[in-house]
């Protein structure tokens, strides 16, 4: 079901870049989205606290809030913020509501951030600083703060996710997953058709960024206690997430996935080989060949990967 916009009342902490009006690359105004799902205990207080912080920097901004289905008081909350909001009929996912948002957003920034209160809303000017500052094309908060509250239960699941992630961008991630974030909105949308609908929606991003050359930096955030129920299902979408890591490394990496397989299959048929003439007494010609011709067709695959990742126009730098 397409989003539909509710109607709202101006803000007076909200403004739009007027159309002919030079605005200094520092003050760029951006779009914050939102996305919600039964948060209606915290939506009201990250909004105010999204609007104190950018009314603070004095940039112009835009809030949109993309409720994903919600059954509780979300919508009613985000309206009475007089902020713009959108409306998916059924609750379709993480990702979905970000894309949505994607979008409809009306700036050349754009900025995401949780609903459910656990990141710092003051620290949105000190991303879009750092984005300008740095010339950057994503700005990542990552969750290295002083105050960092992840659940024990999902840390070994999060330490992995990153491991195989720094292995495919061949860079240290200091966070692959953070749903704080400000990134140019035509780079974003180079990708939309990759971006999935669910919580990896934000590692498939940066993954894809960083393997086609973009530029990413981190500022470290606190990352607190969420407020309300928390809809992360650990053990499947951790199991999505390290499938979907896997498939980006095909796609944008394939000779990091293909030839440690290859060269794995060739030092297995040599080893094989050996094994059996000292040991058994015989060559065992035929398993050896077939195991070592199987590293060399994996490695194969992997070049012609490679070839056609190559040939992909895959690097956008938008002119603001």
């Amino acid at each position: 079901m397409c989003a539909e916009a509710l109607p709202r009342e101006a803000s007076g902490h909200e403004a739009e870049a007027s159309p002919g009006t030079a605005t200094p690359a520092r003050r760029a105004p951006v779009s914050i989205v939102i996305p919600t799902y039964n948060e209606e205990k915290a939506i009201g207080t990250v909004l105010r606290d999204v609007k104190e912080a950018m009314t603070r920097s004095g940039r112009e901004f835009e809030i949109v809030v993309v409720d994903d289905g919600s059954g509780d008081g979300t919508v009613a909350a985000a309206e009475a913020a007089g902020v713009r909001v959108l409306r998916h009929g059924t609750n379709r996912g993480y990702g979905a509501a970000l894309k949505t948002g994607l979008r409809h957003a009306r700036q050349a920034l754009v900025c995401i951030t949780d609903a459910d209160g656990t990141y710092p809303s003051e620290r949105l000017p000190d991303l879009l600083d750092q984005l300008n500052r740095d010339e950057s094309d994503m700005v990542v908060g990552a969750r290295t703060g002083t105050d960092v509250a992840i659940p024990w239960v999902r840390r070994p699941a999060k330490w992995i996710i990153g491991w195989l992630a720094t292995l495919v961008a061949g860079a240290a991630i200091p966070d692959v997953n953070s749903g704080l974030r400000v990134f140019r909105r035509q780079v974003a949308l180079v990708f939309v058709s990759l971006l999935p609908d669910g919580f990896s929606f934000t590692t498939t991003l940066t993954l894809a960024m960083l393997s086609n050359g973009y530029l990413v930096g981190y500022l470290p955030v606190s990352y607190y206690q969420r407020v309300g129920r928390s809809k992360i299902r650990p053990i499947r979408d951790t199991l999505n997430f390290v499938q979907l890591i896997l498939r980006i490394a095909l796609y944008f990496a394939p000779l990091k996935i293909f030839l440690p397989v290859s060269a794995l299959l060739v030092l297995l048929g040599i080893g094989w080989g050996v094994f059996s003439l000292k040991v058994l007494g015989h060559l065992a010609d035929v398993s050896t060949v077939v195991i070592i011709m199987a590293g060399i067709q994996v490695a194969v695959i992997g070049l012609l990967a490679e070839l056609v990742n190559r040939r992909l126009p895959n690097y956008y730098r938008p002119e603001e």
